[in-house]
């Protein structure tokens, strides 16, 4: 495993300071969030800006390897395919290989027919651009979340119930998975490690978080360990891996320390 943190906890936090925590932490990865969120690199970025965040990463000797975006291809329109070019467009100057991206957040039974074809073609169409650029999208297990004021509920998407995704992985031989077993464990899925076994040559990133249930039974997001997910049968189960992990805590208001406390319990967890 490589480890690294996650872009979405950093929302809130410049990029200088998102480095300064990741390299004081011992991390070679750092995911950067394009036109995703407020600290994000803007969609429409100059060549300067991009080779000052790069000047940056090599300041830091961080790896610009692993990119994250948002987007929704379950929404029946073709809208966001544009704007993930733009930032594949902008990933192949900055250097990066994953590009980490949504299927959608769609209750997955509203996505079938027509507004599931359109997912597929979105999904084919980003993939085979991506490709040209020598870019690998990676669609994160994600259902969809409604907030609340003192939390979230997440509920099934195309990409966390597991007969949608199996099928989405079928028409997309070339389709390729960030896996996130929090998010799966967030949508009722008692034991993520079980879709990981059925997808694990299909995934070549990682996101590592939690979440604790509230009185309400809202979810609020946690460091690792913090749930009552069994860990131990999902970090044998990605033993073997060799690409990105990253830790996502995603609680701005405590990133810095809620990111080294990810880390310290994996790390922990995996030396059992």
């Amino acid at each position: 495993m490589k480890f690294g943190n996650a872009s979405w906890g950093f929302r809130e936090t410049p990029l200088d300071k998102q480095l300064e925590i990741t390299s004081g932490m011992g991390l070679p990865l750092l995911e950067l969030g394009i036109a995703n969120a407020p600290n994000d690199l803007p969609l429409d970025i100059t060549d300067s800006e991009i080779e000052k965040v790069k000047e940056l990463f090599e300041e830091y000797k961080i790896s610009l390897e692993c990119g994250a975006t948002g987007n929704d291809f379950t929404n029946g329109n073709k809208d966001d395919v544009a704007k993930i070019r733009k930032v594949i467009d902008s990933c192949k100057k900055l250097g990066v290989k994953y590009l980490r991206i949504f299927a959608g957040f769609s209750p997955v039974n509203e996505v079938t027919g027509k507004r599931w074809d359109i997912m597929i073609g979105c999904l084919k169409e980003t993939g085979e651009y991506a490709k040209a650029k020598g870019i690998i999208p990676v669609v994160e297990t994600h259902g969809g979340v409604i907030g609340y004021a003192d939390g979230v509920q997440h509920f099934h998407s195309t990409s966390t119930e597991p007969t949608a995704l199996l099928k989405m992985l079928s028409e997309l031989p070339d389709l390729m998975i960030n896996y996130d077993p929090a998010n799966l464990y967030a949508v009722g899925i008692q034991r993520p490690e079980t879709v990981y076994e059925k997808i694990k040559d299909r995934v070549c990133c990682v996101h590592l978080k939690d979440f604790v249930k509230l009185p309400s039974g809202h979810l609020k997001p946690a460091a690792c360990g913090e749930s009552n997910m069994d860990w131990k049968p999902i970090l044998n189960a990605l033993k073997g891996f060799d690409g990105p992990v990253l830790l996502e805590y995603e609680n701005t208001e405590d990133v810095a320390d809620g990111c080294s406390q990810c880390y310290e319990y994996i790390k922990k967890e995996l030396n059992k």
